[in-house]
């Protein structure tokens, strides 16, 4: 079955139902990965006709999905990317984090939206946002469709980068993310200064094992623990 390109049927609900005048998609990328940043992408569309082929990032080639983004750059009306590095990520945990790096790319915009359209079921923006989450809202809507692919591309290009300083990890093929290349480098070399260290993988890598540190929620957890006396200590 062929793949149906986004509308701006939500946004259009969005300004009848609430008066809203600038509606921004937002789509993050990065958030399964072992290294880099989580990126997020915060784009205004308007109520244009859209490019040709846009689509979610995942459903394109490489190749594709990078000369769309360069259309999609000039044809959006504004939008501005957020980050989380992976220090952050491991302080806070991920939900925390995607709230970061999506408030930096929404304050970044030129003008502050007066809705957001989130892709996914979970609102991780919250107050003072006007969110409406959308399930495969990267599929469906034009304008978080557009910033899926900003997203990912720049995403790509900026853990690319990092393949100069650590070229066996294979950066710039996987972009961080779990492939057989980046598990034979950790195993050998261990995490980078790049890499999140709260993450499961390191619990396969008995050489590295020491330098997993405690999640946000199992710091939270032992926080509760100790308030209550569980952890004998005195």
């Amino acid at each position: 079955m062929p793949i149906q390109p986004p509308t701006h049927r939500v946004e259009r609900s969005i300004r009848a139902t609430t008066g809203a005048r600038l509606v921004a998609g937002v789509d993050e990328v990065g958030r399964g990965a072992w290294a880099g940043p989580v990126t997020v992408c915060a784009a205004v569309t308007g109520l244009r006709r859209p490019p040709e082929g846009l689509t979610d990032s995942k459903l394109l080639t490489p190749l594709k999905r990078t000369a769309l983004a360069e259309v999609l750059r000039g044809w959006v009306t504004q939008h501005a990317l957020g980050h989380a590095s992976p220090q952050e990520i491991d302080q806070l945990g991920m939900t925390a984090a995607l709230r970061l790096a999506a408030t930096r790319a929404l304050e970044a915009l030129p003008e502050r939206p007066d809705a957001v359209i989130l892709d996914g079921k979970h609102d991780y923006l919250g107050t003072p946002w006007n969110v409406r989450t959308v399930i495969k809202g990267d599929q469906s809507c034009v304008a978080v469709a557009a910033a899926s692919v900003i997203a990912k591309v720049h995403r790509d290009a900026l853990v690319a980068e990092l393949a100069a300083d650590h070229p066996a990890y294979g950066f710039d093929t996987n972009a961080g993310y779990p492939s057989p290349t980046h598990r034979a480098a950790l195993e050998e070399l261990g995490p980078t200064e790049h890499h999140r260290l709260t993450w499961a993988y390191l619990d396969a890598l008995p050489r590295w094992r020491h330098l997993k540190l405690p999640s946000h929620r199992d710091a939270l957890a032992e926080e509760s623990l100790e308030d209550s006396g569980q952890l004998g200590i005195f």
